[in-house]
């Protein structure tokens, strides 16, 4: 039986909106959990409260009730335990690719010839060979983003948590870091919560699709993905993935709606 890596035990937030006065509910009874190894994405209508779940989950944000556990202990604050890829990847742009891969290891004080190495083997493995004194403005979008991987894989995470990673990127390089990110994801054995609004992206990646309802955000239902790896990217185009992604789809468009007619109602009461 697999191992529960990440565990999300009746997560709730609010927010309080010091204009109105009043609280948002972002997120409310948000049970779910991910397995050591395990490659989970969660895809949602805008707003559902996706990116505070995994702010709360990186220690970020402090739920206001429920708890998140990480190999049995509650997150309450960041740690080396986790870490985070976010959509702009943050290089510090006087650092080369080997100093900004570096970097997190040197914050904790670790700048030694296994370090050095450790570092260099990721550099190799995310594709960056021959690029360590490349500063990040000589980097195209893709090789930038491929370096802040690096990078988070260099600390040694039990989890890598990843927010849109590829928003930014053209279609053509989302579709080739897609297939790199499960290379190096099956090289590096590293559990992974990967955040997206691109359906064909999250079925694409995942063991798991877990799909939040709109806001507040919630577990609107979890599908286990019954695709062969490694996958090629030509699995986009079989009959399988086609109906996961009709499935997923139509569950969105359900949420969607709702919040639509939600919406009108309350526009024609305050009209």
């Amino acid at each position: 039986m697999a191992k529960t890596k990440l565990q999300a035990i009746g997560l709730r937030m609010e927010y309080y909106q010091p204009r109105t006065g009043g609280r948002l509910l972002a997120l409310d009874n948000v049970n779910l959990s991910v397995e050591d190894g395990e490659f989970v994405t969660i895809v949602g209508p805008s707003g559902c409260g996706k990116t505070t779940f995994i702010n709360i989950a990186d220690g970020l944000l402090k739920p206001t009730a429920g708890k998140i556990m990480l190999d049995g202990n509650e997150v309450t604050a960041p740690g080396t335990d986790r870490a985070m890829v976010f959509q702009d990847p943050s290089l510090l742009p006087w650092r080369t690719v080997f100093k900004n891969v570096i970097y997190g290891l040197e914050c904790r004080g670790l700048n030694g010839t296994a370090e050095k190495e450790r570092a260099q083997n990721f550099i190799k493995l995310v594709g960056l060979g021959g690029f360590e004194d490349h500063y990040p403005h000589e980097l195209s979008g893709g090789m930038q983003q491929r370096c802040n991987l690096a990078r988070a894989l260099t600390v040694d995470p039990e989890i890598l948590i990843m927010d849109e990673p590829f928003a930014a990127l053209d279609a053509q390089t989302r579709e080739i870091m897609q297939q790199e990110l499960l290379r190096i994801w099956n090289a590096a054995k590293k559990t992974v919560l990967f955040i997206t609004h691109q359906i064909n992206e999250a079925i694409y990646l995942a063991d798991r699709v877990i799909i939040f309802g709109a806001r507040p955000g919630r577990v609107k239902d979890v599908l286990r993905i019954e695709l062969g790896r490694p996958r090629s990217l030509a699995a986009k185009r079989d009959k399988r993935f086609l109906e996961y992604e009709d499935y997923v789809w139509g569950q969105i468009e359900e949420e969607v709606k709702k919040t639509m007619i939600a919406d009108q109602v309350v526009h024609n009461i305050d009209n």
